[in-house]
């Protein structure tokens, strides 16, 4: 099972850009679903971004072209690459591997946190 680690959060002005790093350890990265999430407390965990074992990716609808997603199986890192921030994408970021068919291979980070200021 791989465990991940997120870094590259921090404080960046509206407008700006911000690239988060997830970090894995482990086995057969290139096997897993890997997947950013948001948390603000007191607002549902919501899906920024996914890359997915098959090759695909997705976003979530208020993502609208500002952010992507990429992965170097490599280096067993996942990157978000954010730009045009606003207040509202402040937040925790967490990373998430999930190994598709296998429940149990299913890992979170401890967050990065994300604030714009306006």
């Amino acid at each position: 099972q791989v465990q991940v680690g997120e870094s590259g959060g921090g404080l960046v002005q509206f407008g700006g850009s911000l690239r988060l790093s997830c970090s894995a350890s482990g086995r057969f990265f290139i096997d897993y679903d890997m997947r950013w999430y948001r948390q603000v407390p007191g607002k549902r965990r919501e899906l920024v971004a996914a890359t997915l074992a098959d090759g695909t990716t997705e976003y979530g609808d208020f993502v609208k072209g500002r952010f992507t997603i990429s992965r170097d199986n490599s280096k067993n890192t996942v990157y978000l690459y954010m730009n045009l921030l606003r207040p509202e994408d402040t937040a925790v970021y967490l990373c998430n591997a999930y190994r598709p068919g296998i429940p149990v291979l299913n890992s979170w980070g401890q967050g990065t946190q994300v604030t714009v200021a306006s």
